[in-house]
């Protein structure tokens, strides 16, 4: 995401959120936007069909280097989203990153200097970020 869209979008949202600016709403509204994302993709697959889910317990050999782990690993989804439902969930993880970003705006922090250092830390530590 470029400097220019990031402080466009978290512009529109400074200027577009009149009824929710408390952080209790925002923080409510926040997790509410991430409940449909979730509430969205699951709809995939129980309504529509298009995903499915077939999780099981990840295996990987006894003798696998952690930076060769990800080859194991599995998503547990087969298929792919259709166009309908792609819409609904990009739609809710739009609306999950309009309250992501008026909580930036409420902290006085830039949305791309956080996705920035976010990324330097990823890279930073690599397979050990998040494991």
């Amino acid at each position: 995401m470029s400097n220019h869209c990031c402080l466009e979008f978290q512009t529109a949202v400074d200027k577009y959120l009149v009824r929710h600016r408390s952080v209790l709403d925002i923080l409510t509204k926040y997790q509410e936007a991430t409940a449909r994302v979730n509430r969205a993709f699951a709809k995939a697959v129980t309504e529509c069909g298009c995903v499915q889910i077939h999780a099981a317990k990840q295996e990987a050999p006894c003798d696998t280097n952690f930076s060769d782990l990800k080859q194991f690993m599995s998503s547990h989804t087969a298929g792919t989203i259709c166009p309908s439902c792609q819409d609904v969930v990009s739609r809710e993880l739009g609306r999950s990153m309009f309250y992501l970003t008026a909580l930036c705006n409420l902290t006085g922090l830039e949305l791309r200097e956080v996705m920035q250092q976010e990324c330097k830390t990823v890279t930073t530590l690599g397979f050990y970020h998040l494991s």
